[in-house]
């Protein structure tokens, strides 16, 4: 595969190249013409992310490969699903969203991934790894139950391939259909460089050396297969392929057909490939070799940074320094120093070193360090083992992906009562990243299983005490839920101390109108609400809870007693979340103190901006206020007015 990913077209004019937004201008635009349209989807994805952020690298990887899947087959008709979809922005743009690809992840603009309800183009909605061939054979399946004759194509990442999910869908392939395309889109990256042996595996299929036997034999097998009239594509394929066909590779096993690997961005090979394939009565894998980044420097060079990012300087990929540092990497620096004292410590992730700030860790002890890939059930299994060999592994993944690992939860580590120290990056709302990333449900998956104890803190010092606490109790389970970014801009302390398990923190404790319960980095919010209430001659108290579980039930009956309304605030849904904790307890000691809530409500919050989104769904101090001046006396009307 030629390596350059210099413009090959510097002196032309985006406006000059060749734009479709549809499959059948597509499908008459000619062949010669694609590169020139696969350069102007690079220049636009280039513009456009640089303003709103977003999955550069891997869209850039897979033009031309997009490309060739719309000239030879036809959306919404034919289904494309692909894995994760992060990279199906060029999808998006040749199935009529181009002139929008400007918003992308922006607030009511297009999903950065594929979506049900944002076009008919796009068959399946995903976010997680994994999850799109075991969905595409469902719907080849089901095309053969109904009669129809329709195509199926899913394209997954060499990541996907480390996913539980994949195999056993792979597993299933042969048994239930005979027409299935798969392709694998091999670059070596999910977010960060693949790990382990199927990453090696990939590895040696792309640099083994020529079989001469099958080079000398592979025009006379795709003859044997289609016809004289793709001898022609014989030959190409065998110019631009290593091992047309590789003998008893992983997916022969698996009675899926194996072409490749052949180069994923000659356009021309892969349309005539796909035609090809689109052809055969049996299941299929096209092994493609695809590099993240290309025809931009910037991407490619640092192709970790360019999976995902906000605004960028497109002359340079430049992006704005950072302010204070964030929960991850407060994470993976203050977890590598507990580990240099301690020598128990491990740290475990499931392909995301960069996003939990363990490349720290790494640094500093990476022989405690384990990268076990896109499988959190693994993951989640793995640190159990460190556990009951009496290691203290801190297992880092984030809130949303951790939902993939709740059996392990309950019955490996609750039932077994092991001392996993679980730490969930990316709790509360993800933003721009939308309904598969927020982090809005691991209270409530949580809270309710023997034997855990479970956290959040208000800031970045008290996260390093509670990391120390973590790090410093054998006698169970813990979790701990954390925000994405950066916090208040609190120092941590040299030298963090020991909290005492299930004691709430209280900031303030002689109001007598309000209690707020601010949770977790939402205490702003109440610092705020309780500003807002005391200019109105109101009496308030403060508590940072610490504890999800165990609750700090004697606090909580202290200030049910003691104030005319309690308030919590919690970046998790209100249903099954913290809030609700604190109802349950107060009902079951039989207090009657009223409780409002602050926090999502009971549906998939939608992508955007985080201020956007806590407007529209009223999380603020005040609607903090508005909430408590229900059961407040009429003199906190005036200063309702004036907050509305």
């Amino acid at each position: 595969m030629e390596n350059s990913s210099k413009n090959p077209y510097p002196d032309i004019e985006t406006e000059d190249l060749p734009k479709v937004d549809n499959g059948a201008d597509l499908k008459a635009l000619p062949l010669d013409q694609l590169p020139l349209l696969a350069e102007n989807v690079r220049r636009t994805l280039i513009k456009s992310l640089s303003k709103t952020g977003g999955h550069l690298g891997p869209n850039l990887g897979v033009v031309e490969l997009s490309i060739a899947m719309h000239r030879v087959f036809s959306t919404p008709k034919d289904k494309f699903l692909f894995d994760v979809s992060h990279q199906a922005y060029v999808h998006k743009m040749l199935t009529g969203r181009w002139d929008e690809i400007h918003t992308i992840r922006t607030y009511d603009g297009l999903n950065g991934f594929c979506l049900r309800t944002e076009s008919e183009h796009d068959c399946y909605g995903a976010g997680h790894a994994g999850t799109a061939v075991s969905a595409a054979l469902g719907m080849a399946a089901a095309r053969d139950l109904k009669g129809t004759d329709e195509d199926v194509v899913a394209v997954a990442g060499d990541a996907a391939f480390t996913c539980g999910p994949t195999f056993e869908a792979l597993n299933n392939i042969e048994q239930t259909t005979k027409k299935f395309i798969l392709v694998l889109n091999d670059n070596e990256w999910s977010i960060d460089r693949n790990v382990g042996a199927i990453a090696k595996y990939f590895h040696a299929l792309q640099t083994s050396p020529t079989y001469e036997h099958i080079h000398e034999k592979a025009a006379d097998f795709v003859e044997k297969l289609a016809g004289k009239s793709l001898r022609s594509l014989a030959a190409k394929v065998e110019r631009g392929a290593k091992n047309l066909l590789f003998p008893n590779v992983l997916f022969e096993k698996f009675g899926v057909r194996y072409y490749g690997p052949i180069d994923g961005h000659d356009v021309g090979l892969l349309v005539k490939t796909f035609e090809f394939l689109k052809e055969q009565d049996e299941p299929v894998i096209l092994h493609i070799i695809t590099e993240k980044g290309r025809g931009y420097e910037p991407a490619k060079a640092n192709p970790m940074k360019f999976h995902g990012l906000g605004p960028y300087k497109t002359e340079t990929g430049e992006t704005s320094p950072g302010g204070s540092p964030t929960f991850s990497q407060i994470y993976g620096e203050k977890l590598g120093e507990f580990a240099l004292a301690d020598k128990r410590i491990t740290a475990i992730t499931a392909a995301m070193p960069s996003g939990t700030g363990l490349v720290g860790f790494q640094k500093v002890v990476p022989d405690r360090y384990f990268d076990v890939g896109i499988a959190e059930e693994h993951a989640a299994l793995f640190a159990c083992g460190h556990a009951a060999q009496g290691l203290k592994p801190f297992l880092t993944i984030y809130s949303t992906f951790f939902q993939r690992a709740y059996d392990m939860a309950v019955h490996d580590i609750g039932i077994q009562n092991l001392p996993v120290r679980l730490c969930m990056d990316r709790a509360g709302l993800s933003g721009d990243d939308g309904p598969t990333h927020h982090g809005l449900f691991d209270i409530g998956y949580m809270r309710h299983i023997p034997n855990w104890i479970f956290m959040a803190p208000r800031d970045e010092d008290e996260f390093a005490d509670m990391l120390w606490t973590m790090a410093n109790h054998d006698s169970g389970p813990s979790a701990i839920r954390y925000p994405r970014g950066a916090g208040i801009g609190t120092t941590v302390k040299d030298k963090p101390v020991l909290l005492e398990i299930g004691k709430a923190e209280v900031l303030e404790g002689k109001g007598t109108d309000v209690a707020l319960f601010g949770l977790g980095h939402f205490f702003e919010i109440a610092v705020a609400a309780k500003a807002e209430l005391e200019a109105a001659g109101y009496s308030v108290s403060l508590i940072n809870p610490r504890w999800i579980k165990p609750l700090d039930g004697e606090c909580i009956e202290k200030f049910a007693k003691q104030c005319t309304v309690i308030c919590t605030l919690e970046d998790h849904t209100i249903m099954n979340g913290f809030g609700a904790a604190v109802i349950e307890h107060l009902n079951d000691a039989g207090i009657k103190t009223p409780v409002e809530r602050i926090g999502w409500p009971d549906e998939f919050v939608e992508h955007g901006g985080v201020d956007i989104l806590r407007k529209k769904h009223g999380i603020s101090f005040e609607d903090c206020v508005k909430k408590v001046c229900k059961h407040l006396p009429e003199k906190i009307s005036d200063a309702v007015e004036a907050v509305a």
